[in-house]
């Protein structure tokens, strides 16, 4: 398995895993290897250093290790990845009816609760003139599908 460090044209570095350096070369061929934060399929690949297994016969730390797969959890990256991940996670998605859904709660026929949707412009713009607090949040490409 060969792990390899990306990143788009946009900047954003991610780790990648392949079963080889052709494996990888393929995949970016078809459009398929992109950006977890954008999208992006322009991507290069940096230096990685190789991982060698030098302590065998030892017992290893790594079980006690913290594991980031994607952007840095220390990056501006990592830390929007984690904050939009629990935003999924304590919001339920209305879809198409996020304008319809937001009135309702805000007029008391619904129960108040944590959602997320899609709006239009129009639409985000009048519920903000009722007084209705929305916040339009952009969510990366690779946290709108289940990741395998």
């Amino acid at each position: 398995m060969k792990v390899l460090n990306l990143r788009c044209a946009h900047g954003h570095a991610f780790e990648g895993w392949f079963g080889s350096d052709q494996d990888f070369e393929q995949q970016l061929g078809r459009g398929l290897v992109e950006c977890p934060m954008c999208g992006d399929t322009a991507i290069v690949k940096g230096l990685s250093a190789p991982r060698l297994n030098l302590g065998a016969g030892r017992e290893s730390s790594a079980a006690t290790q913290p594991v980031v797969a994607g952007p840095a959890a220390d990056t501006p990256e990592g830390r929007w990845m984690r904050a939009v991940r629990e935003v999924l996670a304590r919001t339920e998605d209305v879809g198409e009816r996020f304008a319809e859904e937001a009135r309702r709660m805000h007029y008391g026929e619904a129960e108040e609760r944590g959602i997320r949707g899609q709006a239009t412009r129009e639409q985000t713009e009048a519920l903000l003139e009722e007084g209705i607090a929305v916040m339009p949040l952009p969510i990366p490409a690779a946290l709108k599908d289940t990741l395998q």
